[in-house]
């Protein structure tokens, strides 16, 4: 009897595994839908208060002009989106825009950077800002793309808490997506943030052309890394013209609930972020999301360049649903 249709006791996937193999994955995507949202939920509880959110807000410090050439990305300068390369912005407004987002409820501040990998001048001022957000009682997130051993532990004297930097898909179909960094670059710099003492980020994007073999392929690579990610956003792809993605076809709402899931019960200590695309999400797929085991979302106007819910709109779907933002 395989994994997927075993009677699932109380506890069974509450401890981490590191082992799952992309057929035990394969599996769990294939369950009835009621099914697995009662496995993951029973996960999510046996981890979670499922009443909590943890919530984050995302700052783009450093906009356009990066030279990878992600085909989801309006940031990258290899596209016509229309977003314009900007220079890294200064700490003053970094800071007040920390306190803006701690005054409005967020728990972790999140900043990022349009760059393949961060110059050693570029680090000295992002290590300020993380040391001036850690000085306002926030948890501190950064991405700045590649990081060698030496910059990550620079990062860590700062204060940094996490580093996010997401494997975006499944190594089959990561070179569709990104030919300028390789998929070994990416486990490279995921090791050296390990390495320095930092937690991990990491998870990636749905509904970029991909096949069901590459989202368990995805959540199989990320469940079975020596340490789970502490946090895993699990992002809908927002489609920009210009991008190579543009005219993707949109992933069905509910193969979307089914990665959260799938992600919640094989990394059931990690943060599971509802993360890009929830603008165009409904509420109800917000709320399935939820009852799947999502237990992070980003709130504010914008993630990096692309819309994302208002706060009030957040605020007011987590009263609907009885829900709260974790303390």
């Amino acid at each position: 009897m395989t994994l997927a249709h075993e009677q699932m006791p109380r506890g069974a996937y509450s401890v981490p595994r590191h082992d799952w193999t992309r057929t035990q994955v394969a599996e769990l995507f294939a369950l009835p839908f009621p099914e697995l949202l009662f496995r993951a939920a029973l996960v999510h509880r046996e981890n979670f208060d499922p009443a909590e959110v943890q919530i984050s807000t995302l700052l783009s410090i450093k906009t356009g002009g990066c030279q990878e050439d992600c085909a989801y990305c309006p940031q990258s300068a290899k596209y016509d989106t229309g977003v314009q390369a900007e220079k890294l912005m200064g700490l003053d407004r970094v800071l007040a825009e920390a306190r803006a987002a701690k005054d409005a409820g967020a728990q972790r501040f999140c900043m990022g950077a349009a760059w393949r990998e961060p110059k050693d001048r570029d680090l000295d001022q992002v290590c300020a800002m993380v040391e001036g957000v850690k000085a306002l009682g926030m948890e501190t997130c950064v991405t700045l793309g590649m990081l060698t051993g030496q910059q990550a532990r620079r990062l860590k004297t700062a204060g940094l808490d996490y580093y996010n930097h997401n494997l975006d898909t499944s190594p089959e179909y990561y070179g569709a997506i990104i030919t300028t960094r390789s998929y070994q670059e990416r486990l490279d710099t995921l090791g050296h943030v390990r390495e320095a003492g930092i937690h991990v980020c990491c998870g990636g994007i749905v509904g970029m052309g991909e096949e069901l073999a590459d989202r368990v392929g995805m959540i199989a690579t990320l469940a079975s890394l020596p340490q789970h990610p502490e946090s895993v956003p699990i992002n809908m792809l927002v489609k920009v013209e210009g991008t190579p993605l543009a005219d993707t076809q949109a992933l069905d709402p509910l193969d979307f609930v089914r990665t959260i899931a799938v992600a919640r019960i094989s990394m059931p200590g990690s943060v599971v972020r509802l993360s890009a695309g929830r603008e165009d999400m409904s509420e109800e797929t917000q709320a399935l999301c939820f009852l799947a085991g999502a237990n992070s979302i980003f709130y504010g106007p914008k993630l990096l360049t692309t819309p994302n819910p208002g706060r009030d709109r957040d605020m007011a779907l987590l009263d609907k649903l009885g829900m709260r933002a974790m303390t």
